[in-house]
């Protein structure tokens, strides 16, 4: 092994170089000098924005507590709010009314939608179809015969119970959907078993209350809305 000193005698050449490097510096190398007599290294030269033209009267003196003016600033503030929410809630409502009228039937639309038809022109025991929606519409006269026969019918008879008087408005006359409620089909009428309707599709059988009597037919014939503006006028829709 090499003795300890033949070690420091192989290190001492870079030993003297650092010597001579630490002798060489200076203090003042490693504190820095004081800067220049025109350059300021603190920023006091900023302008401070003033937003005294933005803050109310009542706390614009710093030598005044804010807590003297809340009341008045709070209640300011609450009417601020208060109008903003009824604009905004006036605002909705007008979109609102605006889309939902938009989405409405248009005028010629609802002209459609209505029918009117003059009662005198049917006779009685005869029935008269029109067109209505894109669907027919059954208009039947009935005679006291016919009357008579479907108020007596007993209910317990029928598959979808229904007096005849819950179908009529004036008991001469029934209106009616001509459209069968088994699959659609347009039934025939003053035929059938009953001398109602008669749906040759399928063989469903209606009495002249457009009740199902017979058939695979599950429902009544469909009784819309209507009117009588008088004895010889029916509004329909």
């Amino acid at each position: 092994m090499m003795s300890m000193s033949a070690r420091v005698g192989a290190l001492s050449p870079y030993l003297q170089a650092t010597k001579q490097t630490v002798k060489s510096l200076r203090l003042t190398d490693l504190v820095p000098s004081a800067a220049p007599g025109g350059v300021r290294l603190a920023h006091t030269d900023i302008k401070i924005p003033d937003f005294s033209d933005y803050r109310r009267p009542e706390v614009t003196d710093p030598n005044k507590s804010s807590q003297d003016s809340s009341e008045a600033r709070r209640s300011f503030s609450y009417l601020v709010t208060g109008a903003t929410t009824v604009v905004g809630v006036y605002a909705a409502k007008t979109v609102v009314t605006q889309f939902v009228s938009s989405m409405s039937a248009s005028a010629d639309v609802l002209a459609l939608s209505k029918i009117e038809v003059k009662l005198g022109d049917i006779p009685e025991g005869k029935n008269m179809t029109f067109k209505w929606r894109g669907k027919p519409l059954f208009v039947r006269h009935r005679t006291e015969k016919e009357i008579a026969t479907e108020e007596a019918v007993n209910m317990a008879e029928l598959r979808d119970p229904q007096h005849d008087r819950e179908r009529v408005i004036n008991s001469k006359w029934i209106i009616v959907l001509g459209v069968c409620t088994h699959l659609g089909c347009v039934p025939i009428a003053n035929a059938g078993d009953y001398g109602g309707y008669y749906c040759p599709c399928h063989g469903s059988h209606y009495d002249s209350s457009g009740r199902i009597r017979k058939g695979p037919a599950p429902l009544n014939l469909e009784v819309p809305f209507y009117e009588f503006p008088d004895e010889n006028t029916v509004i329909v829709g």
